[in-house]
């Protein structure tokens, strides 16, 4: 990666991606792209280079990677999982319709993309312990079938046009930068935000519910440690699955009580969030990540509990 353009560079992931994009690529050679409204701010605006880059249109994207001889493309952009089942029609314009774009421009210039999939990309009939890398994928949200087509579309431009894409299937990301979005995964979040300032927690997620989830600052060495992988070392190239923990509400809760032993929870049950919940792994097997490119997850529950109470109370209390 040399020249590199962020699609997406304000949302959930793209927001601390491009941060670490530019420690890692240099500043000047990382192009944030954005939509109208939704424009860098802060660091993210005054890091580097920004453009508008809107997957819907083709022509704008061709321009970008031109103008900046962009060889590599992180294609963010998507709207996430609840987000998606109440807006189906954007969701598939934004995720597919978009990503059509961008492996065509991808093409047409020489370009690397990387296109995040999810666990939501398996389904009721996928085995939910130690989920295989190769399996069923049955997915019962437009979310999940659009990761689906994700994962498809960008092995049929490899293999076709030998266009070089790759791709995670993350589990639920944990920041305490990035505020919830509208994922199934985000009570993971909201918890800790409740922790620190003193609140009840009210889990719209079922006691015992389990899913995968993931540290962010793991997540951007799954981004970066993926794209400078061997080709020759990967027999997968989209939709490697990549985990670091896995757990329920009530041991998230009790891990946040051994440092904040008044903190209280409750559960109130969204229904819609836990139908898709209980539709995903309840544990991955990342094995094919590991033996192929090396990922190597640096935090547990436990270093993450630390980590996130800690810098979140210096973003929240000061």
């Amino acid at each position: 990666m040399k020249n590199v353009l962020v699609i997406g560079s304000t949302g959930q992931i793209g927001s601390e991606l491009t941060r670490e994009l530019r420690k890692h690529c240099g500043s000047d050679n990382v192009v944030a792209g954005y939509i109208k409204g939704c424009e860098p701010t802060g660091e993210l605006k005054e890091g580097g280079p920004a453009a508008e880059c809107d997957v819907t249109n083709p022509e704008m994207i061709a321009e970008v990677v031109k103008k900046h001889n962009i060889d590599t493309i992180y294609n963010l952009a998507a709207l996430l999982s609840v987000v998606a089942e109440n807006k189906p029609k954007l969701a598939w314009k934004i995720g597919i319709d978009g990503l059509w774009n961008v492996l065509e421009v991808a093409r047409e210039n020489k370009c690397a993309v990387f296109t995040p999939s999810s666990i939501g990309s398996f389904g009721t009939s996928t085995p939910h312990e130690m989920t295989p890398q190769d399996t069923v994928q049955r997915p019962g949200t437009i979310y999940g079938v659009s990761k689906v087509t994700t994962e498809l579309l960008s092995d049929y431009y490899q293999k076709k046009y030998g266009v070089d894409t790759r791709s995670v299937r993350f589990p639920g990301l944990i920041s305490y930068l990035t505020p919830p979005g509208g994922g199934t995964t985000d009570y993971a979040v909201d918890i800790f935000y409740s922790a620190v300032k003193g609140e009840k927690f009210v889990c719209p997620i079922a006691k015992g519910t389990r899913m995968d989830m993931m540290y962010m600052p793991d997540a951007m060495q799954a981004c970066i440690n993926l794209m400078e992988a061997d080709p020759e070392k990967l027999i997968h190239h989209n939709g490697f699955n990549v985990t670091a923990m896995s757990f329920d509400p009530e041991q998230i809760f009790n891990e946040i009580k051994k440092h904040k032993p008044n903190f209280e929870m409750e559960y109130d049950v969204d229904p819609l969030k836990q139908g898709i919940a209980d539709s995903w792994p309840d544990s991955l097997d990342d094995s094919c990540a590991r033996a192929e490119w090396g990922w190597n997850p640096k935090f547990d529950l436990n270093a993450m509990t630390v980590d996130m109470l800690d810098k979140l109370s210096k973003k929240l209390l000061g």
